[in-house]
C-alpha cells in the first residue's frame, strides 16, 4: 500500500519486541508503574516515556511487563493528558510550518506541507469524535491552535 501523500510505497519501520517478559529486566509491576508515573509528573509524554525506559532501563516494552500500555497507565493515575500526543504534534507542525510561511510567503512548499498537515488534523479529529476521544463539539481552528496547546 503506498503512503499517504506520496507515491512511495515502503515497509521499512522498526519491529516490536517479544511479547513476553524478558529475562534481563529486573523490573515489577508496580515499579514500572511508578517509573512511568514519575516520567510523565517530568513532563514527558507517553511515547518519550517508551523511549527513555528502552534506552535508559534496557525496558524493551511496558506492556510485556505491566501487562497495561503507558497511556493505559496514565489514565489509571489520572494523569493522561486532554488531547492524544499524535493530535498534539501534528498541531504542532501546523503551527510551525504557519510560523514560517508568515516570514516566508512565497515558499510553495511549506503552503502544501501546511495543507497536508491540516487535512491530517482533520482527519484525525474526525476519527476521535466518532470514538468519543473529542467532543462532538470540538473543532480545530488555526488561529486558537496555539492557545490550545498553552
Amino acid at each position: 500500500m503506498a503512503r499517504m501523500h506520496s507515491r512511495d510505497k515502503g515497509k521499512a519501520g522498526s519491529k516490536k519486541p517479544l511479547k513476553q517478559k524478558p529475562t534481563w529486566v529486573s523490573f515489577k509491576q508496580k515499579e514500572m508503574e511508578m517509573l512511568v508515573v514519575k516520567l510523565a509528573k517530568q513532563g514527558m509524554a507517553s511515547s518519550q516515556i517508551g523511549l527513555h525506559l528502552r534506552d535508559a532501563y534496557g525496558v524493551p516494552s511496558v506492556k510485556a511487563i505491566t501487562g497495561k500500555k503507558v497511556n493505559s497507565i496514565l489514565k489509571e493515575k489520572k494523569i493522561a493528558k486532554k488531547l492524544p500526543e499524535d493530535f498534539i504534534s501534528l498541531i504542532e507542525k501546523a503551527i510551525a510550518i504557519r510560523k514560517h510561511i508568515s516570514t516566508s510567503k512565497r515558499d510553495q512548499t511549506a503552503k502544501r506541507g501546511l495543507t497536508l498537515t491540516e487535512s491530517k488534523i482533520k482527519r484525525l479529529m474526525k476519527y476521535y469524535k466518532r470514538t468519543g476521544v473529542l467532543d462532538a463539539d470540538w473543532y480545530y481552528d488555526a488561529k486558537r491552535a496555539e492557545l490550545l496547546l498553552e
